[in-house]
């Protein structure tokens, strides 16, 4: 089964699809800290709109979180944030609001080559189910994130909550 086009068959999309009734039945937690829910506007109606990521990066500092988009700037999630960036997203039990931000193709490359480096048979696989020609090297990668035209973008999904230590601050104020 290739993966180079988005599902269009109503079994394959509910197979898709299965990963948001996980996180609707509360169970996000279950799919860990490698899956985003990502609530975003659809850009023509306004309804929401929910699709599962994977999470290619993180900032714990910060608590953003990085999501490629595998079929490129064509992915209807992809297409929605880029017209309305205020998003909500959850994170295993963690939910936020916060913006999606679409990264420059060569941050895009960076992004997927590091991925690449830390899943490197993972990120071979999806790569050639998804129609790109990788060798598995970082250079390769780059070229996959940095291409404009047929690539695959990155975003960012900023928190506007900062992230909550597990510890107390008992800092003097």
């Amino acid at each position: 089964m290739s993966l180079a086009q988005p599902p269009t068959t109503p079994v394959r999309r509910a197979l898709f699809r299965a990963p948001i009734w996980i996180y609707r039945m509360g169970l996000g937690g279950l799919l860990g800290r490698r899956f985003v829910l990502l609530t975003h506007r659809g850009r023509s109606t306004g309804e929401a709109r929910q699709a599962v990521l994977e999470v290619v990066g993180r900032n714990d500092t910060t608590g953003a979180v990085l999501v490629a988009s595998g079929y490129g700037r064509r992915s209807q999630w992809f297409r929605n944030i880029s017209a309305e960036p205020r998003v909500l997203f959850q994170v295993g039990g963690q939910r936020h609001r916060g913006t999606a931000t679409v990264l420059s193709p060569g941050e895009s490359g960076e992004v997927l080559a590091h991925y690449a480096q830390q899943y490197p048979e993972a990120a071979i696989a999806l790569m050639q189910g998804l129609g790109h020609e990788v060798d598995g090297s970082p250079e390769s990668f780059e070229r996959v994130g940095a291409d404009p035209e047929n690539g695959i973008p990155v975003v960012r999904l900023n928190p506007d909550d900062p992230p909550r230590s597990h510890y107390p601050d008992f800092s003097a104020p």
